[in-house]
């Protein structure tokens, strides 16, 4: 199968119009992304996920580093009478010694002939396939963030279909930097984290008030922790309300209405893309980041007539950073039962 001459003059203004955005001549060879138009990218392709938008997606130069946002873990207001002793100013940046490592991340997509001529249609076509591409990136990095957890030199995706070995995401980091923030288990049976009348936890409000208190004391009372629970864990608890109060129309219409899983904990409660169903985190939205390198962006396009398709290869160095351990917290959702 070929392109059709109303396929050819889209996927024509397509290779043309991304030469224009990046300022090159001509998208059929490698070319590196300059910084400047990497940022742009990164910048539509956060703003394309609401959650990305609320985290730090971060432009750095090098693959290896100290993290990049400065947080205090401290006081720093007093008085000293310096008739007696000189003022001490206190280091309270909160660096915790663990810095930040980027790996290669290749986001490769397939365009079929047969798709092109779909779309010919639409005169739009170029803006139309690249937020579908940005969109789709934005959703992969939220499911690494979550699920990664290691960067393997090749990457499988039938055996791995969360992009498990693409990167380590927060979770992974937190478990091997900061394990005593990770709750792993209650305490009446080995290896699970029970919730019900008979468990570890009554409820999902007693659960995430646990977790926020393995927040380090001097996080707790900022004013900017958050909640983020799973989709399974919500719809547990939002079942327990139908049972309880589903016959009673006002108390079902606040259920409908969503305003009884606006808190859980005393904290505001979130849910995101590709969050494991039984998963609960505590942290500030500030203190998830993704950093990416600046300098590495490569972008080639080409025909593959043996294939019937275009294929548009981008690769880039990045990673993921909890910026302050101690104020992240986070249980095993693989551990989680009901009872």
């Amino acid at each position: 199968m070929s392109l059709s001459q109303a396929a050819r003059l889209k996927f024509s203004a397509l290779a043309v119009a991304i030469a224009t955005t990046y300022g090159v001549e001509s998208v059929r060879e490698e070319f590196n992304v300059t910084p400047t138009h990497a940022q742009t990218l990164n910048e539509k392709i956060t703003h394309s996920s609401a959650f990305l938008s609320r985290i730090n997606v971060i432009p750095v130069s090098e693959i290896k580093g100290e993290k990049v946002m400065l947080g205090t873990s401290g006081t720093v207001t007093g008085r000293t009478d310096t008739s007696n002793a000189d003022r001490v100013a206190r280091n309270v940046l909160g660096l915790d010694g663990q810095g930040y490592e980027l790996f290669e991340t290749h986001s490769d997509v397939a365009l079929k002939y047969a798709s092109i001529d779909a779309w010919a249609k639409f005169p739009n076509f170029p803006q139309r396939y690249s937020a579908a591409v940005q969109k789709q990136i934005a959703l992969d990095r939220i499911m690494i963030g979550w699920n990664g957890t290691s960067a393997a030199a090749t990457t499988d995706r039938v055996a791995n279909p969360l992009l498990q070995d693409v990167n380590k995401g927060w979770l992974q980091i937190a478990r091997e930097q900061a394990p005593e923030q990770v709750l792993a288990q209650g305490a009446k049976v080995a290896g699970k984290i029970q919730i019900g009348a008979t468990g570890d936890y009554a409820n999902l409000d007693a659960l995430v008030h646990d977790v926020s208190l393995m927040i380090d004391e001097e996080f707790r009372d900022g004013g900017d922790l958050i909640a983020i629970v799973g989709r399974e864990l919500l719809a547990h608890d939002k079942a327990k309300l139908y049972a309880a109060q589903g016959d009673t129309p006002t108390e079902k219409e606040r259920i409908e209405m969503a305003q009884v899983i606006a808190t859980y904990g005393g904290l505001p409660t979130f849910t995101c893309p590709h969050f494991p169903g039984r998963g609960v985190v505590v942290t500030s939205w500030d203190n998830l980041s993704i950093y990416f390198q600046d300098t590495s962006w490569r972008r080639h396009i080409q025909e593959n007539p043996k294939r019937s398709q275009v294929e548009d290869y981008n690769s880039r160095n990045e990673g993921y950073v909890i910026e302050q351990l101690g104020k992240f917290a986070a249980i095993e959702s693989a551990n989680v039962e009901f009872v």
